[in-house]
C-alpha cells in the first residue's frame, strides 16, 4: 500500500468520477444519479416522511428536504397526507414514474459497465469493505 496515499482524497477523486459517470448517462432524462437514485427510494418506500427518507438514504435530514424540494419543483414529488400530521410524506407523481422507467435501461447501462470492467468477487469484496466503514 502507498503511505503517502491519503484514503480520504483516493475515495473522493474515484466517487467523483464514478458520480460523473452515471451523471452523464442520465443527463439526457434530466436528472443526477442522485436524484434517480432519491426517487427510486421515494418509489420503493412511498409514501415517506422526510425523516424516514434521511435515514433510509443515510444522508442529514437538511440535505434531503432541499433536494426532495428541488424533485418538487421539477414535478416528481408531492406532499401527502399521513396519519402522523407532525410530519408530511412524499409520494411519486406518474412524471417521476415515466422519467425512472426512461431513465432505467441507462443506469443499467453504467452498472453493467462496471460490471464487465470488475472481476465480480473483487467488486464485491471492494463494495462490503466499503460499507463497514
Amino acid at each position: 500500500m502507498k503511505k503517502h496515499v491519503c484514503h480520504c482524497i483516493a475515495l473522493r477523486k474515484v466517487s467523483r468520477k464514478v458520480t460523473a459517470i452515471y451523471d452523464a448517462a442520465l443527463e439526457p432524462f434530466g436528472i443526477s444519479v442522485n436524484q434517480f437514485s432519491e426517487l427510486r427510494r421515494i418509489r420503493a418506500m412511498q409514501p415517506v416522511s422526510l425523516s424516514d427518507l434521511a435515514i433510509a438514504l443515510d444522508l442529514d435530514r437538511s440535505t434531503v428536504g432541499r433536494n426532495t424540494r428541488v424533485l418538487e419543483r421539477l414535478g416528481y414529488v408531492e406532499t401527502v397526507e399521513t396519519d402522523d400530521r407532525r410530519e408530511s410524506a412524499f409520494s411519486l407523481t406518474p412524471a417521476a414514474l415515466s422519467v425512472l422507467a426512461e431513465a432505467a435501461p441507462a443506469w443499467d447501462a453504467v452498472q453493467a459497465r462496471f460490471e464487465e470492467r470488475f472481476d465480480p468477487v473483487v467488486l464485491d469484496q471492494l463494495l462490503e469493505s466499503l460499507e463497514t466503514l
